[in-house]
């Protein structure tokens, strides 16, 4: 089996409701998003997918995000932009769009020090292969 992730970036602002300390002002945050799949083997030129292929995919998902107020935009203008809300809707709106492969996770940094992580739970991941 093999992993491959990539790192991508996207820059917004947020404010988290109902969260009673700082982080309920109007703040932003340079987001650091990893993409993480899984395949079980390579193609015939030695590739688990092409790394270019996926940074593409991801864009497509972050570019609704970048330079926005995430509480006006969906979802998050009915569920909390939090870190672990932001990686969970990315997950969703990307293992869609890539065939061939599983997404195995998405990780959302906001900091250099804090990061939420959605990977699907193993009852969710039998749901979406039948």
């Amino acid at each position: 089996m093999y992993q491959i992730t990539i790192e991508q970036h996207f820059d917004a602002a947020h404010a988290l409701r109902g969260y009673q300390g700082q982080c309920e002002n109007l703040h932003g945050h340079r987001f650091k998003v990893l993409a993480r799949i899984q395949v079980d083997k390579l193609n015939n030129i030695g590739l688990a997918y092409d790394f270019r292929t996926l940074k593409t995919q991801l864009n497509h998902v972050l570019d609704k995000f970048d330079h926005t107020y995430l509480n006006e935009i969906t979802p998050f203008d009915r569920i909390n932009p939090s870190s672990e809300n932001i990686a969970s809707t990315i997950y969703h709106e990307l293992a869609p769009n890539i065939e061939g492969v599983k997404l195995v996770s998405i990780e959302v940094w906001e900091s250099p020090e804090s990061a939420a992580e959605y990977r699907p739970s193993y009852n969710q991941q039998s749901k979406d292969i039948s």
